[in-house]
Formats: structure tokens, C-alpha cells, sequence
């Protein structure tokens, strides 16, 4: 991998850390001191300007308790595996485990699973309206081309500016 990649890799894996310490509600002391790993380490990695160790990653996802294999993945430490349903896979091959316990830890992974991605969705909308961008256009403000619009004013009642002359509440 040249070395651009490894530094856009670094980013990705950094930006990813941050979203998932953020989601976790952690702020970085408080994520470096569960992960055993300094503040000033930690925050050179969200920034994308170290390349930690597996050993230190491994720290970090114990203390985000997310999977370890994630960040190797992530750093490219690992390849990512073909197939999401490998968990789903395993657990109906077990032959410890009744039908209906399979079908329960199914529902919860896939809820989880559900429950992530709305999170990430969210979190990817909550970030966009922080930075000053819409994520929907249907947030946008309507183009009055210069002529008086009707709006609401604090008493609930509507009002069009050009009626009558501003004696009305609100005005």
C-alpha cells in the first residue's frame, strides 16, 4: 500500500474511533484512561497521525466494547471477511444450543445490528447539521422571490405582513 494509503487508512481509522467513542459518550481522557493508552496517544490516533499496534487497538475496543477485529480490519492489520452472516451462520450450526435459544440470539444480533445502523445514521445526520450542512433538502427554507411571506408569530396566530398596519400582537 503506498503511503498516502496508509495515511488515508489512518484517518478512516482515527475518524472511526472518535464516531465510536462519541456514540459511546466517552470523552477522550476518559477513553484513555479505560484503554490504558495516554490522552495525547489516543487523540494522535483519532487524528489519524499514529499507527497503533494490534495490542493497542485491542485495548481501545475492550474499552469501547466493540469488536477488536473491527479496528484490525480498519488499520488493515486484518482483511475483511467476505460475509456478515458468519455470526448468524455459527450460531444455527451450534448443536449446544436449542432451536428457539438460536432464534433468540439471532433476533438480538439483528436488532443490534438494526439499532447500530440507525444510531450511525443519526449520529452522520447530528454531525452534518453541526457542520452547517442539510441532510435533507426538504429542510430547506422556501424561496419567496422577494414577496412577504405568512408566518406565525408568537401568539399562534398568522399574520400577513401586508395587511394592516403592526398593531397586532407580535408585530
Amino acid at each position: 500500500m503506498s503511503e498516502d494509503g496508509i495515511e488515508a487508512r489512518m484517518r478512516d481509522l482515527g475518524s472511526f474511533i472518535r464516531d465510536q467513542r462519541r456514540a459511546a459518550r466517552l470523552s477522550l481522557r476518559k477513553l484513555s484512561d479505560q484503554a490504558g493508552i495516554s490522552n495525547p496517544y489516543l487523540s494522535q490516533i483519532e487524528r489519524g497521525l499514529r499507527k497503533p499496534s494490534a495490542e493497542i487497538l485491542q485495548s481501545i475496543a475492550r474499552a469501547l466494547r466493540i469488536s477488536a477485529e473491527t479496528l484490525y480490519v480498519r488499520a488493515g492489520i486484518l482483511e475483511e471477511r467476505d460475509g456478515s452472516d458468519d455470526l448468524i451462520v455459527d450460531v444455527m450450526r451450534s448443536s449446544q444450543l436449542t432451536e428457539r435459544q438460536k432464534q433468540v440470539i439471532v433476533d438480538i444480533y439483528r436488532s443490534f445490528v438494526t439499532e447500530n445502523q440507525i444510531a450511525a445514521q443519526e449520529l452522520a445526520k447530528a454531525l452534518g447539521e453541526a457542520n452547517g450542512t442539510r441532510s435533507s433538502p426538504l429542510r430547506r427554507p422556501p424561496r419567496t422571490m422577494g414577496r412577504p411571506t405568512t408566518r406565525t408569530v408568537r401568539t399562534g396566530q398568522r399574520r400577513d405582513p401586508a395587511a394592516a398596519g403592526g398593531n397586532e400582537p407580535g408585530a
